[in-house]
């Protein structure tokens, strides 16, 4: 049996980089029980409607607090020691971002998704029938 969907839903602060000037930019962390192994990290617009979403895994974003983790569209790492910061670039064809991020903030979130799923129990909370029925959909 598969148990009933949680969520967890942070917001935060990111301080964009790029070219010698810094933006504050509100975004909110995501995670959701039926996709245990995944973090979303949404941008906010100011209109809900066009909110820009990143996906990426828990487990990147756990690895990234204590060491350079991640290749391709996502990388995470740690700020200098002695820092309360983590770093989080966003790469795609069309440009990259970095954006700093409280540590803090970061490390509460995790901790509050471990609580809905555990590290190591996500394969509990996947629903495979119905992801094999979407994917049959996709092909059809």
């Amino acid at each position: 049996m598969i148990p009933r969907s949680h969520s967890v839903c942070t917001p935060i602060e990111l301080t964009l980089f790029g070219s010698g000037a810094q933006a504050r930019i509100a975004a909110s962390l995501a995670f959701h029980s039926n996709d245990p192994y995944a973090v979303h990290v949404i941008f906010h617009t100011g209109d809900s409607q066009d909110d820009i979403a990143w996906m990426f895994a828990r487990e990147l974003l756990s690895f990234g607090l204590l060491m350079p983790t991640g290749e391709g569209d996502v990388r995470i790492w740690p700020g200098p020691d002695g820092t309360d910061m983590v770093y989080l670039q966003l790469r795609s064809p069309h440009g990259e971002a970095t954006f700093q991020a409280d540590r803090t903030g970061l490390v509460d979130f995790l901790l509050c998704s471990y609580v809905v799923v555990p590290p190591g129990c996500e394969a509990g909370y996947l629903d495979l029938d119905a992801e094999l029925a979407l994917l049959h959909d996709d092909l059809a």
